[in-house]
């Protein structure tokens, strides 16, 4: 009787310190995916709002020129600053660590970037076009293929502001209930 009574404590306390460890290891993983989301909301949120910067600007200066406002000869700078922000842009998205839930926005964020870069050289085309010749038929082709790079650009933007919007809602995944490397419950058989 002496030794259950020194025994039944002990137990008591290692069952209270299994308890404990079990739930700080499950808290302890919540905070690390909590941690790891709100780390890719934030790094697409200052990568989105740089991106967001460099193409408001080229998209302004793009569309002074459809409107005459500009000439065609003062867009190459331009559009050569934008190409190479928007693939060092599309190197960081890439580099982005994400949740497994985050992958499809980051890929979705480079595949806009992409486009942003096809766009700018429809855009870069045009322009040459329209300050070497002065022929309609070039002339005309050289509109089409601005407004269509123009156009694009401003798609690709607001698509990258809708992902932005996306990684913010992400939701941080939920704990599975049993520990890694341990066997699933069997099921019951009817």
């Amino acid at each position: 009787m002496g030794e259950l009574t020194v025994l039944l404590p002990v137990a008591a306390a290692a069952a209270l310190a299994f308890g404990v460890l079990v739930v700080l290891r499950r808290a302890g993983r919540i905070v690390a995916r909590t941690r790891e989301v709100e780390h890719f909301r934030s790094g697409v949120r200052e990568l989105t709002t740089r991106i967001d910067q460099s193409l408001e600007g080229a998209v302004g200066r793009i569309d002074a020129m459809r409107r005459g406002q500009l000439g065609a000869e003062a867009l190459p700078p331009t559009i050569a600053a934008a190409t190479d922000a928007v693939e060092r842009y599309a190197d960081e998205a890439r580099a982005l660590k994400s949740p497994k839930a985050g992958e499809p926005i980051r890929d979705a964020i480079v595949e806009d970037l992409e486009r942003a870069g096809r766009a700018l050289e429809m855009v870069g085309h045009g322009a040459t076009i329209l300050a070497q010749a002065r022929r309609r038929g070039r002339e005309l082709e050289a509109q089409t293929s601005v407004k269509r790079g123009y156009l694009n650009l401003v798609h690709a933007r607001e698509a990258i502001v809708r992902h932005a919007a996306a990684a913010e809602e992400l939701e941080v995944p939920p704990v599975e209930a049993a520990p890694k490397g341990s066997a699933p419950a069997p099921t019951p058989r009817s």
